[in-house]
Parts: C-alpha cells; structure tokens; sequence
C-alpha cells in the first residue's frame, strides 16, 4: 500500500476512535455544542488551534507565497492579532454574557441583545458563507490526496466529508477538542521538520534567492517575491479588515469560548492559540517558496503544499508531513461543521420552528444536519476554483456584516435592531457594490471589503448616538446588562 495513504488512513481510524470514546460523554445538545462549559486552558487551546490551523493557514498561505513570497505571512499574522482581541477583550467579556443567559451560540446573543429576525437573518447568511469555508476545507484534503494518489478532486472531497462528518457526528465540540490535541502533535512535529528539508534541497536561503531569481528573471519581481510588504498595501490592509475581526467575531470561535470554565481560561488559551498562529505563519509561507524554486510551472497554487511535502522531502519525513497537512484539513473541518451545525440547528430550527426543542431533541437533530452540512459542502467544493476563493467568502461575509453589531452590543447597551441591522446590510451591499460594480478604491488603497468594514462601523456609531435604544435611554429593559457598564 502507498505508504502516505497508509498513515492518512491510520490518522482517520485514530480519529474516529477518540470520537467514539469522547461520545460516551455528550449525554446532551448543551455537551454537543459548548461541551457542558467545562473546558481548560490546555483543551481550550487545542480547540482554538485545531480551527485556525487549516486549509488556509496550510495549503492557502503555501500556494498564496508560492505566487507572492514571504509577505504571505500577513494572512496569518492578521488571523493572530485577531485571536489576542479575543483572548482580552471580546472572549472574556461575551463569555460572562453567556453563563448569566444560558447562551449557547453567537446567534444566541444577538438573538439576546438585538432581536429574533436580527439573528434569524445574520445565521442564515453565515450559513451560506459558512458552507464556502467548509468547502474550502475539503479541497484542501482533495489535493493532498491528488498529489499522493492520484486521488480526483471530487473523489477527494468525499473522503474528507465522509471522515470530518462521522467522528464529529459522535462527539461534537468535544470531539473536536481531543483531536485537537492530536492534530497539535502531528501538524508542528510535520511542519516543523519539513522546513529544514525542504530548505536544504534549494541550497538554503541564498539557493532559495538565487533560484527564485532565475525563474522571475527581473529584479523588481524578485525584490517584490522576498518583501514582507510584497503583496501591496491594499492587500495587506484587506487581509486586516476582513481576517483581524473574522478571528474574534466568527460564530465558531466564540462558541468554542463559550465552552470554557472560567475567563481567566479564556485568557490563557487564547492567548497561547495566538502565538502558535504567528510563529507557525512563516513555515508555509517558506515551504510555498521553496516549491516555486523547483517548480514554477505548477497548474494550481493549491498545488504547492502537497508536491512540496511529496518531492522535496524523504520518504519517511513526507509521509509525516503529508499527514500533518491532512490532519489540519480535516481538524479545522470539524470546527466548521460546528458552525454550520449550531446555525441551522440551535440559531433557526430551535427558535423559528420548535422553540421547545428539548436537550437531547437538539442532540439527535444536530447529528443529523452534521451529515447534510457535509453533503451540501461537497457540492459547494465542486463550484469553486481555490481555497483562498473560498474563504474569502466567508471572511467577508463574517467580518463586514458581523463586527459592528457584536462589538458595539457587547460593550454597550445604546445600539438597537435596527442600527444592528442597517450597519451590517450596508456594509455588505457596499462591499458587494464595490466588488462586482463600481470598481475603485477608497483613498487608492482600500479594496471593497475594507471600505465595507469601514462603513459598517461608522453607521453603526452614528446610529448607536443618534438613534439610542430605550434600554439606555431609560434604564428599565433586562437587556440592559450590568456587565455591560
């Protein structure tokens, strides 16, 4: 047997048998999606780091430095600094939130906060944008295995779907925080000695610079390839606003925080997530630069991570590493199905269908939609052309609809429904607007996603002083929350 295919399907077998034995402990919807609150640092972090070490950190931030160098790092460095705001300020302080209501999601918040449509309208969008996360996900698991057998992409997919479905469909969020543990040990042990490798078969750095050189054949591009600002300023500042508030505002990430004991978890966990998150973004960035010096021909950037595991490693350390790249795939496709699974479940069918959906109800029918999220998410998969397409999507979505009203409902009681909602529809029709229409750029720099955020926030803080909800006004509804002084 193909020895790669080999330690992928023992990886698999691994992770089913950790969610079989975790199953024995989500007795109820609450254990499913916030793992009965009972999280510490350590699984906190390994949950964390589960969901943002994935196709985009991985295959994503490989294929994007394949074509534009070391400045690929700013996707993850972006991801980090967004996951520190969660770690102080915006974890923390919606946790405390949570255990005083009861709330189970992010949608439960606004649901909380704002009104019913409000969450009702923000879960199904996040549903759709979500579902191209996911699909992204499952491309990266359809390369790694194209370019280790030969695998078809719709073959590949498949595979992902069918193994990320079954072992969170036993244990939920919980199962997602023990294979976090594992994903942890495989993905830094693969990366980690595949960076020296891989460096060593271009002669280091200097062979590194010199092979980039003769394959770009002009000074400036290579100038450009070895900049960490290569990629320009409007992308760079794009990857802030739709990438820095997608990693504290995202419904999975705070509904992993929701599952923690204490803030002062929240604190550490997060805070340990983040720095893994910077230091591990410039060991793709340099794999997918090493990939380029031998082979710049490739047909496909999401190429990149799986030929550089396979042809510029030994057997034994690629079949390591190859393995690691799947494990993230599939580990952060779990904390997309959390997502998707506690949207339609918990945020639309329990408050718009059956309100009075009992715990183990909500257990039994988010099993169910676990399965329908991965076969949705196949077809998505087969749709779109890359992994960073795919995210995109969602990250955009996320951030121009979602930071405004999370950020000012968490910190103050004076915004209402409707600034909620006339900020977050504005913010994407602008963005949509400025992407598909009106093609410029606000101050020659900020892309469309950028001036969305930026129009979203400002509506919000005009409406949230012009227009004040009663609660502030007059100090008499419950939602005026002594946390939120």
């Amino acid at each position: 047997m193909n020895i790669y295919i080999l330690g992928i399907a023992l990886y698999c077998i691994a992770l089913i048998i950790i969610s079989v034995v975790v199953s024995k402990f989500v007795k109820s919807g609450s254990d499913f999606i916030v793992a009965g609150r009972r999280f510490n640092s350590g699984l906190l972090f390994a949950t964390l780091i589960g969901g943002n070490i994935g196709a985009g950190s991985t295959v994503g931030i490989t294929g994007l430095a394949y074509t534009s160098g070391i400045s690929a790092v700013w996707w993850m460095i972006m991801s980090g600094i967004g996951s520190l705001v969660l770690a102080f300020f915006v974890g923390p302080k919606v946790w405390e939130l949570s255990v005083k209501y009861n709330l189970l999601t992010a949608g439960d918040f606004l649901d909380k906060r704002y009104s019913k449509k409000f969450k009702g309208v923000f879960s199904t969008m996040m549903a759709i944008g979500t579902l191209a996360l996911f699909a992204g996900q499952l491309m990266g698991v359809a390369w790694i295995l194209n370019v280790i057998a030969d695998v078809p992409k719709t073959t590949g997919v498949i595979i992902g779907a069918l193994v990320v479905t079954i072992y969170f469909a036993f244990g939920g969020i919980v199962s997602a925080a023990y294979v976090g543990i594992l994903k942890l040990v495989v993905v830094l042990a693969g990366f980690i000695i595949a960076v020296p490798f891989a460096l060593g078969h271009v002669g280091g750095f200097s062979g590194l610079h010199t092979m980039v050189s003769a394959n770009l054949a002009d000074v400036a591009k290579t100038n450009s390839y070895f900049s960490f600002f290569g990629l320009g300023a409007t992308v760079i500042i794009g990857y802030f606003f739709m990438l820095t508030p997608s990693f504290f505002v995202s419904p999975g990430l705070v509904g992993i925080v929701f599952g923690s004991k204490d803030k002062s978890t929240i604190r550490k966990g997060t805070t340990y997530n983040a720095i893994v998150q910077f230091v591990f973004a410039f060991i793709p960035a340099i794999l997918g630069m090493c990939t380029f010096a031998m082979f710049p021909h490739l047909t496909q950037q999401d190429l990149a991570l799986p030929t550089a595991m396979k042809e510029l490693l030994p057997t034994w350390v690629s079949a390591i590493a190859l393995a690691a790249v799947f494990a993230a795939e599939i580990s952060t496709a779990d904390t997309v199905l959390y997502m998707l699974t506690t949207s339609f479940t918990n945020d639309i069918y329990k408050t718009f269908f059956k309100p009075k959906t009992t715990d183990i109800e909500l257990l039994k029918l988010s099993r169910y939609v676990t399965f329908i999220c991965g076969v949705l998410g196949v077809g998505m998969s087969l749709l779109l052309p890359n992994i960073i397409t795919a995210l995109s999507i969602f990250y955009t979505l996320m951030s121009v609809s979602l930071t405004a009203p999370l950020l000012f409902g968490i910190f103050s009681n004076r915004p209402t429904a409707a600034a909620a909602s006339v900020s977050a529809i504005l913010g994407v029709a602008v963005t949509i607007i400025l992407t598909f229409g009106i093609k410029v750029k606000l101050f020659g720099i900020l892309n469309a996603q950028t001036t969305g955020m930026i129009v979203s926030l400002i509506i919000m803080a005009i409406m949230m002083y012009a227009f004040p909800a009663k609660a502030f006004k007059e100090g008499k509804k419950e939602i005026e929350m002594e946390s939120m002084q």
